[in-house]
This record gives C-alpha cells, sequence and structure tokens, in this order.
C-alpha cells in the first residue's frame, strides 16, 4: 500500500508534418530525462515487412504502440510520444491510447504543435528530414492535404504551441514547466 512509485505520464506530441515533434521530444528528453518513443521506431520496422496502411501494418503499429503505452506504465517509466495525425491510424486510437496508459494507473498530457502552412512548407524539404522516412516533398504534402490524408478526428490537448514562433529548446521548456517534469 504504501509504495511511492512515480506515476508515469506519457507526453504525448501531436501535430502535422513538419511541426517539430522529433526536434521537440529530442530537446524534451534532453532537458527532463524522459525517454523518447518517437512513431516511426515503430513505422519504420513495420515498413520492413508491410506497406505503409495496409492492413497488418496498421494492426500491428496499433498494437506495439499501445503495447508499450502499457507495459510502460505499468513500469512507472515516463515517455515522450509523437504523433502525425493520419487517416491510416484508426480514429479511437487516441482513446484507446489514454485506457492503455491509465488502465496501468499512468497520465497521459497532451501537447499540440502547430505550425502554419508557409512554416511547414518550407520545413519539408530539410536536410534534417531526408533519409529518415518521413515526408519531405511539398508537392506531396499539398497533395495528401488536398486528398484529406490528414483528416482525424480532433485530439485534446492541454498546452498548445506554435513551432513556427518558438525555438524547439524554448517549446521543450515549457512543456516541462506546464507539466511539472524537471
Amino acid at each position: 500500500m504504501g509504495h511511492n512509485r512515480t506515476v508515469m505520464q506519457l507526453i504525448f506530441l501531436h501535430g502535422p508534418a513538419a511541426s517539430g515533434k522529433l526536434t521537440v521530444a529530442r530537446e524534451l528528453s534532453a532537458l527532463t530525462g524522459i525517454r523518447l518513443f518517437h512513431n516511426h521506431l515503430v513505422v519504420d520496422a513495420l515498413l520492413a515487412a508491410f506497406d505503409f496502411g495496409s492492413a497488418p501494418f496498421v494492426a500491428l503499429r496499433e498494437e506495439f504502440w499501445l503495447s508499450v503505452f502499457s507495459e510502460a506504465a505499468s513500469a512507472g517509466t515516463s515517455l515522450i510520444f509523437t504523433f502525425a495525425p493520419e487517416r491510416t491510424v484508426h480514429p479511437a486510437f487516441v482513446a484507446r491510447a489514454v485506457k492503455a496508459v491509465e488502465a496501468a494507473g499512468g497520465k497521459v498530457r497532451f501537447v499540440s504543435l502547430t505550425v502554419s502552412e508557409a512554416e511547414q512548407a518550407r520545413r519539408i524539404g530539410a536536410a534534417s528530414r531526408q533519409g529518415t522516412g518521413k515526408l519531405t516533398a511539398p508537392d506531396l504534402l499539398a497533395r495528401l492535404r488536398q486528398e484529406g490524408a490528414f483528416d482525424f478526428p480532433p485530439i485534446p490537448s492541454e498546452l498548445e504551441i506554435d513551432t513556427g514562433g518558438m525555438p524547439p529548446a524554448e517549446a521543450a521548456r515549457r512543456i516541462a514547466v506546464v507539466f511539472q517534469l524537471s
């Protein structure tokens, strides 16, 4: 009864491509010591065996994400997770993530990273994005946006940061202060 296990926090950074999720997450991890569970770790592993968006890819991606969240919460290990909402993710994923974390005694903290379309287009082809499996072509971004590829139910957020107007290290400091992470 009297254990002092730290409550796991899942810092759920979400936003569009090139909104700075991984950059801010790396800064936040360095600042707080919280482990970074970047969504592309799972995506890249699954792309070795399955096409993006295929039924097995979608099912296994979510299963893996949720299993990691649940196990980390059970162990009291906080995580930073990066997520780009898009239509191949089941609309109930966010609710399932909250359920998985809370069932194991953890708490999900949602942070929305936003960026103007002009800044997003400028960043999308950045050298730092090349060779990462991330979206890197402005014309493809525009086409995917037009096709509704990024349509996803609204995600709740306790904090919203416009990364076009705030350096990544400052965004990380703000998150750490708001959620009392360091």
